[in-house]
């Protein structure tokens, strides 16, 4: 829950991202085996809100987490390209688990046939590294504001 304070108090002010109308925070998942772009993402999602519940380095610990989590999870970010379990194996296992699960992928570029693979598989979107913070906001509102 976000304290009082971090709440605008008046009509000017923007109501960030990560913040649903009734006050409290969406909660994210970040799967990703470079920590860099983990921090990064966290760094981003935090900045505008959200609370960042877990992060994750290969797709079976992700899977784990969301489990363990579960319903407590809002959205989650996959790395495609991970050691252990891949992101699409472990987009899958989600899935399974959680049909309703709200999963974008994260991957390079050169990857599409893998993207529209993960589309396919129920991946609600996908971002492009490098990432670029206007674009990750816009991608998790359009799918957490539905």
């Amino acid at each position: 829950m976000i304290a009082k304070s971090n709440i605008p108090t008046s009509t000017s002010d923007k109501i960030p991202a990560g913040i649903r109308p009734d006050g409290s925070a969406y909660r994210v998942l970040v799967v990703d085996d470079s920590m860099f772009i983990s921090k990064q993402l966290s760094q981003i999602f935090t900045s505008e809100g959200f609370e960042v519940v877990g992060t994750a380095a290969d797709g079976a610990q992700g899977l784990e987490r969301y489990k363990e989590m579960f319903p407590k999870v809002d959205l989650v970010t996959m790395d495609i390209t991970m050691p252990v379990m891949d992101g699409v194996t472990a987009l899958e296992k989600i899935i399974e688990f959680d049909k309703n699960a709200v999963v974008i992928m994260v991957s390079a570029l050169g990857k599409e046939d893998v993207v529209k693979k993960s589309l396919m598989t129920g991946a609600k979107s996908y971002i492009i590294k490098p990432l670029d913070r206007n674009k990750v906001l816009d991608r998790v509102v359009t799918f957490l504001k539905r």
